[in-house]
């Protein structure tokens, strides 16, 4: 998820009156430290900033055995029929999301979309690959320069992935007599106008027409008949007759197609309808279309028209479910209106439809309302734990807590184990604390404890207990940030510093996250070291130039212009030396800052957005470091530095031989270090040829060759 859940305890407390601009907005040097400060002092305590809110209960699948159930999805994958991968796929990119693995997340998905059985899936899946790849049309430019379509699951023709039914064979065709001659013809009323049309072509078109004109109702020896009460214009009738004779449409407006639409489904007449929904579909070309058609597509029981409405709701995603209009459409769908909008796919559409509304907002009603029909769309044992946990996390962020009980229930039943842990909060909440410590140690004792598990029991105490049950969690999981930063914080209310400082570097050494950058900022404003302070600050926006800090209240940017005020600036030649130091020393956090201070200056931008992007894919930040490569070619300064970018973009999104067109356009142009290190790698990656070594050897000597700062040539050296 692009958006993780916002804690209970994060969002009951309160900052009151308190304001980080208060011990800013001074001259440096005049604040006390927070130890030294009077509790009865009148200027809020930095301490009061130094908050560590409680880990949400993610919406996410995590078994208690992540291997066991990958290979046990693995072991499915080979074995089962081509209309269950989809949906195995769908599951196993659950699992990847619960482990945050991004890259792996979208091979999951492309599986599923590639192996669609239904062209339902085939509409949510592209759908859902187009919503991931939100921002990378540059992606798309780059490789058409390159001659390759980037468009592989974009729309498809609605159309023609379905199968026309040929299975309403025509009527034999019966003369019938009235006296001497034979009623070859026969006109039908519309209003003040007669159509006359062949009987036994109208007659072809449907039983219920057959019986009317060649059985035993009077019809079949009137040559009139009036249909004037059935909602079809004359010139709507003219064009069933022509129909009747050619079995094609010509060029009909929509209105008249959709009166042909419902006169045929009214009459049976099947082929008329399937032309008819098939034509009505390939002009769906705008979400007010597709509102307007999909209501018309439900009614009429017109799966071609449906699906190709729901592919325009859906490639607008996430833009659509700011329409209300498209909201209720699938908001309240019932069972029937699923199957025709989305027939076997109804459980994948809305795990994309909540994913995406929890991402914009996980309080939302529209996210509860698609978690809703989540879970009556869910139909096997792992479907229902996925649609029962989800719901309940986002009941509990409601405040529904009755609800969020009976879901959590549900999903813990199911076999979800995770879902305890909403149990224990809301046991939590309501003040029952002793009954969440003895149900989260029960299941700890039940089977193969998890670094969660102690994690969530420790909320439940408080003091050395709570202190012994995050030992623990960081023993059994040392990803989880949590129990890192409430050390940190706890060590520096008892005014042990270094110690303090130690503990949330310790996560930092190897884990990047915002939030642990967050509380070590506050660590150094408490201690008045503003350098350090504004460092990760830096670091912070270079991640995510929009973060906020303090539970969301204030713009990391304002904080760090206030900070400015309280550092020495350096001069271009200052930055270089500081990068210089903080790159050879391996200080990534530092580097980043460094290199985010010298981009306001007129230094070469796309040099330094180039480092920077190096630095964050060092530390496994692909998104920030996608962003700083294209902002590197945004601002390149020569051709043969852009096409260097370029190819890096492309490399890093998995096109390894267009990255390689891209290296060698380079050199033609001037040879370059850059050039040849990217070479270099991209063929190192795209060959499975043994012998291709040496030839990587040689493009790194030529690389060396080439001028460069020692930093970067350092790289190949190791």
């Amino acid at each position: 998820m692009r958006t993780s859940f916002t804690s209970e305890s994060c969002k009951e407390s309160q900052l009151n009156s308190l304001n980080p601009q208060s011990w800013l907005q001074v001259e440096r040097g005049k604040l006390s430290k927070f130890s030294s400060q009077s509790s009865t002092s009148s200027s809020p305590s930095i301490e009061s900033f130094i908050k560590v809110p409680e880990p949400p209960v993610q919406p996410f699948f995590k078994p208690g055995n992540y291997v066991e159930v990958l290979a046990q999805i693995h072991e499915e994958l080979e074995s089962c029929s081509p209309q269950e991968r989809s949906n195995l796929y769908l599951f196993q990119y659950q699992l990847f999301k619960g482990l945050g693995e991004a890259k792996l997340m979208r091979r999951s998905l492309r599986s599923a979309w590639l192996k669609g059985s239904t062209v339902y899936e085939k509409i949510v899946f592209g759908a859902w690959l187009k919503f991931e790849r939100q921002g990378e049309e540059l992606i798309s430019d780059l490789l058409a320069t390159c001659g390759k379509c980037a468009q592989e699951s974009g729309p498809i023709e609605v159309s023609s992935e379905f199968d026309i039914d040929r299975s309403s064979s025509s009527h034999e065709t019966v003369s019938m007599m009235n006296g001497n001659h034979i009623l070859r013809s026969v006109s039908f009323k519309i209003g003040d106008e007669e159509i006359v049309c062949d009987r036994q072509k109208i007659a072809s078109l449907s039983a219920p027409f057959h019986a009317m004109l060649n059985g035993c109702f009077s019809e079949s020896l009137c040559e009139h008949i009036d249909l004037s009460e059935n909602n079809i214009s004359p010139l709507g009738f003219r064009a069933i007759s022509k129909f009747s004779m050619t079995g094609g449409l010509n060029e009909e407006s929509p209105n008249v197609l959709l009166e042909m639409l419902f006169f045929a489904n009214k009459f049976c007449c099947e082929r008329l309808k399937d032309a008819c929904e098939r034509k009505l579909a390939s002009l769906v070309s705008s979400r007010d279309d597709a509102v307007e058609l999909m209501e018309c597509a439900l009614q009429e029981n017109s799966p071609v028209l449906a699906a190709s409405c729901l592919q325009v709701f859906l490639q607008d995603l996430p833009d659509c479910l700011n329409d209300d209009r498209v909201v209720e459409i699938f908001s309240h769908a019932n069972k029937q209106e699923k199957m025709i909008m989305a027939g076997s796919a109804s459980f994948s559409l809305y795990c994309l439809l909540s994913e995406v509304a929890m991402n914009l907002d996980p309080q939302s009603d529209k996210s509860a309302c698609f978690l809703d029909q989540l879970v009556e769309s869910a139909e096997t044992n792992r479907q229902q734990l996925l649609a029962f946990h989800q719901l309940g996390c986002v009941r509990l962020l409601r405040k529904e807590y009755d609800e969020a009980e009976r879901l959590f229930e549900a999903a813990l039943n199911a076999g979800h184990i995770y879902s305890v842990s909403g149990l224990a909060r809301l046991g939590h909440i309501r003040g029952h604390r002793l009954w969440a410590y003895d149900k989260l140690s029960s299941v700890i004792s039940s089977g193969t404890p998890l670094g969660w598990m102690y994690l969530e029991r420790s909320l439940c105490c408080e003091g050395d207990k709570r202190w012994e049950d995050l030992e623990k969690a960081t023993e059994l999981d040392p990803t989880l940030t949590y129990p890192y930063m409430y050390r940190a914080a706890t060590l520096m209310r008892k005014q042990n510093v270094q110690a303090a400082l130690a503990e949330i570097n310790r996560i930092l050494g190897f884990k990047l996250a915002s939030e642990c950058l967050e509380l070590r900022f506050c660590f150094y404003l408490a201690l008045e070291n503003y350098q350090a302070a504004i460092c990760d600050v830096q670091a912070i926006l270079t991640l995510s130039p929009d973060y906020r800090m303090f539970e969301g209240r204030v713009a990391a940017s304002q904080l760090r212009t206030l900070v400015r005020e309280h550092v020495e600036n350096w001069t271009a030649a200052d930055c270089w030396l500081q990068l210089y130091d903080r790159w050879s020393s391996v200080d990534d956090t530092g580097s980043l800052s460094v290199i985010y201070q010298m981009l306001e200056s007129d230094a070469a931008k796309g040099v330094l957005y180039f480092r920077q992007s190096l630095l964050l894919l060092r530390l496994n930040c692909p998104e920030a470091a996608m962003r700083s490569l294209q902002l590197a070619r945004q601002h390149a300064s020569t051709e043969h530095e852009r096409l260097v970018y370029e190819g890096w973009i492309l490399y890093d999104t998995g096109h390894c031989n267009e990255g390689l067109q891209k290296a060698e356009e380079s050199i033609n142009i001037k040879k370059s270090f850059e050039a040849f290190f990217l070479k270099a790698y991209a063929l190192a990656d795209s060959s499975m040829d043994p012998s291709c070594s040496s030839t990587v050897i040689s493009l790194l000597e030529e690389a060396l060759k080439c001028p460069s700062d020692r930093l970067r040539k350092g790289q190949i050296l190791l």
